[in-house]
């Protein structure tokens, strides 16, 4: 990660002024619960050491400007807080919304002007939009309303700008994980007010690393393998009446299965199993975690990946059948394990990133078997963040 020092250069090279103020905010691994935020279910996830650094300063202009290093140059006037279809998918419909956010909770905002560096890798299923999201609502709430609102606030700013103003149809996992930091377990039954709770277990001493292994398959042209989950469940949820299927009995859903198989066909019903069970196994792994049970930790990752492949089919996109980087992944992955740790596909799927869970003992060994077969700096060993979205010291 640069030094504060260059960055406070850089800053002063951008926008000709001092910063006054420094914030952070991290990566997020999802480890168990995978695509079931969106059906109002439960998730375990974590906090990563791969971070979003923000330095900031008022200044006498009527907008908040923003430079994240690497990308070009945005900024938004004070008074012009609406969402632009137009600008879909942008940084500046993220600050445009994170803006507009920070104004609804009541903030009386003045110039300001940002300057962002983040080593949270793109395209990793590490989040790296959920990170500059919160680490932008931090530094705005920071300014303008001098720390009135609490992580889970800053993940909600985050996740509306997501929707609203990027047009990305997201839960809120990705948001309160990068907020929050550490291990924490998530239940979404309501999306507007979710639980938290943080699960005090120090994975340093699991004898294990966290790795996230680099498929090299790019996310391009699969939105709609992404919006096919959702789509396929929305409408077995309609089906029952129902906005998720966190609210539908699971003995109904399977006493309607010869109908919805007829209906929905196979797919849609494979994901929904695996919601239902996936669900299960994140209590499993959070009882697990907290009786100190890492194996039976290791064995519901392990189950959970099973499923996303086989259930949720996440691994294989469609009209893809001969580039299957991710599937390959995880079963070199499996192969080099021979039999410990644990793997399974990273976040969204079809493209990115893969899970494993390495022990120590194998983890140089994993690393070059994986680097040998995809490419020099695949893997990246990472551990986890115990804090996600705050003010640094810094001496401005």
């Amino acid at each position: 990660m640069e030094s504060i020092e260059n960055m406070q250069k850089e800053f002063e090279a951008a926008f000709g002024h001092a910063p006054k103020r420094a914030f952070t905010s991290c990566g997020r691994s999802e480890l168990v619960g995978n695509h079931t935020d969106h059906q109002h279910g439960l998730v375990l996830a974590c906090g990563v050491n791969l971070s979003a650094v923000a330095l900031a300063a008022p200044s006498d202009r009527n907008e908040v400007r923003l430079i994240s290093k690497g990308f070009p140059a945005c900024s938004v006037m004070l008074d012009a807080l609406e969402p632009d279809p137009n600008e879909y998918g942008t940084t500046t419909a993220l600050l445009r919304g994170v803006l507009s956010g920070i104004v609804q909770r009541g903030a009386n905002p003045f110039g300001l002007d940002i300057y962002v560096v983040s080593n949270v890798l793109s395209g990793s299923g590490l989040s790296s939009s959920a990170a500059i999201e919160v680490l932008l609502a931090g530094v705005m709430e920071g300014f303008y309303l001098d720390g009135d609102l609490d992580e889970i606030a800053l993940a909600v700013i985050g996740q509306r700008a997501e929707n609203v103003y990027f047009g990305k149809p997201s839960g809120l996992l990705d948001q309160m994980a990068c907020a929050l930091g550490g291990i924490q377990f998530f239940d979404f039954s309501d999306p507007a007010v979710p639980i938290a709770e943080r699960i005090d277990f120090d994975f340093a001493k699991s004898g294990h690393a966290l790795v996230i292994i680099d498929s090299g398959a790019d996310h391009a042209d699969l939105t709609d393998c992404y919006a096919a989950i959702t789509r396929e469940l929305s409408a077995l949820d309609g089906f029952f009446g129902a906005t998720a299927l966190r609210d539908v009995s699971e003995d109904d859903f399977y006493a309607a299965i010869p109908v919805l198989r007829r209906m929905f066909g196979d797919r849609a019903v494979l994901r929904a199993m695996h919601v239902f069970d996936e669900n299960k196994r994140v209590l499993e792994a959070r009882a697990a975690l907290k009786g100190n049970d890492f194996p039976a930790f290791l064995a519901a990752l392990n189950a959970s990946g099973e499923s996303s492949y086989t259930m949720l089919q996440n691994v294989i996109a469609e009209g893809h059948e001969n580039a299957q980087a991710v599937a390959f992944t995880i079963c070199y992955a499996k192969k080099l394990l021979r039999g410990r740790g644990a793997v399974r596909v990273h976040g969204g799927g079809f493209a990115g990133t893969v899970l494993a869970i390495v022990p120590n003992d194998m983890l140089d060994e994993f690393c070059a078997g994986m680097d040998r077969v995809l490419r020099p700096g695949a893997c990246h060993p990472l551990s986890v963040r115990r804090r996600g979205v705050y003010e640094l010291h810094f001496e401005g």
